[in-house]
């Protein structure tokens, strides 16, 4: 058990995102994070990254391959814990590949830096991305996109166990949102690794994702298989709409349907 939660309290000052939310992620799955804006998305990748603490006392609780995040040393926990927030602070002023490249620093054993096998590995996954036309270009001139893109890169350079990604997929076109779900998919079905991403695309969650965490705007919560709990029922309860099924060459697609009174 690689990454687990139990009875997790997640709160902001006049309301409650979860309660007594208990989870166990393993190598081999990709998990989608589902729910409305607000609802505690974000602060639960967070949570489980050790960046946010949890709530209850010592009856909640974030495991990282069985050791609190907090009691892992920085570069202990980043070669193990891999998080792709909304937003980046602060500027990078040097080039795409010297960006990426910084993904292999939890792995740097001596005091000259990168050697040859962290340097292949920025630049196969700056060719992974489809940025090597771009390696050379500083990183403050990139599109919104392309700099995502090289987010993704840099993750995939630091190439730890799990990947926590809060909204993976924005500011890409869809080509690129395909090729960042087969990635991490991938990486899940290789069983080297787990991967669990917030989605706002049902589609993506259906087709590459085997387990969905539901979060409600009331605090509740339900998760499970991608097959048993990803259903029109559950989505129409999740979103406060009307969802319809819709299944093409057996693959299940969600789509909402007209609003009450617009």
């Amino acid at each position: 058990m690689f990454l687990q939660a139990q009875n997790l309290t997640l709160q902001y000052p006049g309301k409650q995102l979860c309660r007594n939310l208990s989870l166990t992620v393993k190598p081999g799955e990709c998990w989608a994070i589902l729910g409305q804006n607000g609802c505690g998305k974000t602060t639960l990748i967070h949570a489980l990254g050790g960046l946010h603490p949890v709530g209850n006392g010592n009856e909640s609780s974030v495991m990282v391959a069985g050791k609190p995040p907090q009691t892992w040393s920085r570069r202990q926990l980043a070669r193990k814990l891999g998080v792709m927030l909304q937003e980046e602070p602060g500027e990078f002023w040097g080039s795409v590949y010297e960006y990426v490249l910084l993904g292999r620093y939890p792995h740097v054993k001596n005091m000259f830096g990168w050697n040859a096998v962290d340097r292949d590995m920025a630049l196969q996954a700056i060719e992974q991305m489809e940025l090597t036309s771009l390696a050379h270009r500083p990183l403050i001139t990139l599109s919104g996109g392309e700099r995502q893109r090289a987010r993704i890169a840099l993750l995939l350079t630091q190439s730890p166990v799990c990947y926590l990604l809060d909204e993976p997929l924005q500011h890409l076109d869809l080509r690129h949102q395909l090729l960042a779900m087969t990635l991490f998919s991938a990486l899940a079905r290789q069983g080297s690794a787990l991967v669990v991403m917030v989605l706002h695309d049902i589609s993506w969650a259906s087709r590459f994702c085997d387990h969905v965490l539901m979060l409600f705007d009331n605090g509740q919560a339900i998760s499970g298989s991608t097959e048993e709990t990803l259903n029109q029922s559950n989505l129409e309860a999740l979103y406060q709409c009307n969802i319809k099924e819709i299944v093409v060459n057996h693959g299940r697609h969600f789509v909402p349907e007209t609003m009450p009174g617009v």
